[in-house]
């Protein structure tokens, strides 16, 4: 076995710097969470960055990374190509999972709920405060689908700049949000001797009740 790889088998951290009190859990989960994604915002300004997992119309899933644009009770929010292999996979099964992972606090957020496409208004609204670069990119890529691998983007950025000169960049009705309304939120706090602290938001008859999970 490699060094790296036996240095992989062996790696051990013992989880002990922060805990969940379970005696003064708030009543919504936002709540905790809000609180949790400013401290780790103060340590890590890509904090916002979460796992998002779908399933294809093959009952295939697929992970990657995105980043968290807003948040309230209504739900989570993100911004993306409404052709690519994500949105595709929320047209079949719109039940998804993200994943939060703060290291800097041991910490995982995990939550579990529905994706629906936010109005034009406000994906209008998020798309006009991107850098214009950003927007131009929008119109540039084709997310997901194949392309060659000398494919210069510089070149199509160039295309798309004389394009849009002098004018605003619309938002291409292709790319847009999706909200995700929360059914579960587990909070999970890292503890030492792997006996971490758990608890588990769950949405019942609009109100949410909390349980305690084993590690």
């Amino acid at each position: 076995m490699s060094d790296f790889k036996n240095k992989i088998k062996h790696l051990r951290e013992d989880f002990n710097r922060y805990k969940i009190d379970f005696k003064n859990l708030p009543e919504h989960p936002l709540s905790l969470f809000d609180k949790w994604m400013e401290q780790a915002l103060n340590e890590n300004k890509e904090a916002n960055a979460f796992v998002l997992s779908t399933v294809s119309n093959k009952n295939i899933p697929s992970s990657r990374v995105l980043l968290l644009r807003d948040f309230d009770k209504k739900g989570f929010t993100f911004f993306t190509n409404y052709n690519s292999i994500k949105s595709n996979d929320i047209e079949n099964n719109n039940y998804v999972a993200l994943n939060f992972y703060w290291p800097e606090f041991q910490r995982q957020v995990r939550i579990v709920g529905k994706a629906e496409k936010i109005s034009n208004l406000d994906s209008d609204k998020y798309f006009s405060s991107r850098p214009r670069e950003s927007q131009l990119g929008a119109w540039v890529s084709e997310q997901s689908t194949v392309i060659p691998l000398d494919t210069a983007f510089a070149n199509k950025m160039e295309n798309m700049e004389s394009k849009f000169e002098g004018e605003k960049v619309e938002r291409p009705l292709y790319w847009g949000g999706y909200r995700v309304t929360p059914i579960s939120i587990e909070f999970w706090q890292g503890r030492p001797s792997r006996l971490h602290d758990r608890v588990r938001y769950t949405l019942d008859k609009r109100k949410w009740k909390s349980d305690r999970l084993s590690p």
